[in-house]
């Protein structure tokens, strides 16, 4: 049994005979887009871990992609129903389009299990326990029997738009050069099936001989990785022409 945000308002601390409940069924999960509270951010959805696995993808309450211009999301690509609903719901309505596009990407979507979402943007809850992680959405269930917690809150990030699958990779570049310099490193990944966009890393000074660790929610699984492609750049013309470069890189993919 999959609950699609289940309803905050009337259902939030009542019995478990009258809310959705992981008593409900064999094995229930659920996916939580709309958990703000109801006054005064207008949170549609329940906030309380109720399944055998609860999803919180982007931490639950702000969808991205649900802050756009109201007339740009009103004037939506699937129309104007379509983008009018967004507009007075558009995180509730987030988690049957996640669980839509679950059964595309088989492989996507999985959650972290972590105990909170800002722990989760650190490295304490990467990568994939030794079981595995759960897959949010129509293959969920695959996790069925693998549940040793009373409950389990999974987390996890989204696109901004279909399609919203995205792939985790922990991405840790040991700098090399002679001095320091201000400025940000882009890395793109190239793979068997596929190559993500640029994604930054670090941003500010940048130090040779200094590791740093950053994360890509990459916007495909790129299967075996082939090729890693470092950039890096300062803000501003600098008449000295600094030179930095990657002593090493190491990727790191969540899943395996």
């Amino acid at each position: 049994l999959s609950g699609l945000d289940p309803a905050q308002p009337y259902f939030q601390g009542t019995p478990i005979e009258v809310r959705l409940d992981k008593s409900d069924a064999e094995f229930v999960d659920v996916i939580h887009t709309d958990s703000a509270p109801t006054i005064p951010y207008l949170g549609f959805g329940m906030p309380t871990a109720i399944g055998h696995i609860d999803f919180y993808p982007n931490g639950g309450k702000q969808m991205p992609g649900c802050g756009k211009n109201p007339v740009s999301q009103i004037v939506d690509l699937d129309g104007i129903w379509e983008g009018t609903r967004d507009f007075v719901a558009c995180n509730h309505l987030r988690s049957y389009k996640y669980y839509s596009d679950s059964i595309i990407y088989p492989d996507g979507f999985l959650g972290y299990a972590c105990p909170s979402y800002e722990v989760f943007e650190t490295e304490r809850c990467f990568p994939c326990p030794r079981e595995g992680c759960p897959n949010m959405g129509h293959f969920a269930d695959k996790f069925k029997g693998k549940i040793k917690n009373d409950f389990v809150k999974l987390y996890l990030n989204t696109g901004e738009a279909r399609d919203f699958a995205l792939w985790r990779y922990k991405v840790t570049v040991t700098l090399s050069g002679k001095h320091n310099v201000k400025g940000y490193v882009n890395i793109a990944l190239y793979g068997s099936s596929g190559n993500t966009r640029q994604h930054q890393i670090v941003k500010g000074t940048l130090q040779p001989d200094s590791t740093y660790t950053g994360f890509i929610d990459a916007e495909v699984n790129v299967g075996t990785v082939t090729k890693v492609k470092f950039l890096w750049n300062n803000n501003w013309l600098n008449p000295t022409f600094p030179k930095l470069g990657a002593a090493t890189i190491t990727v790191q993919s969540g899943q395996s």
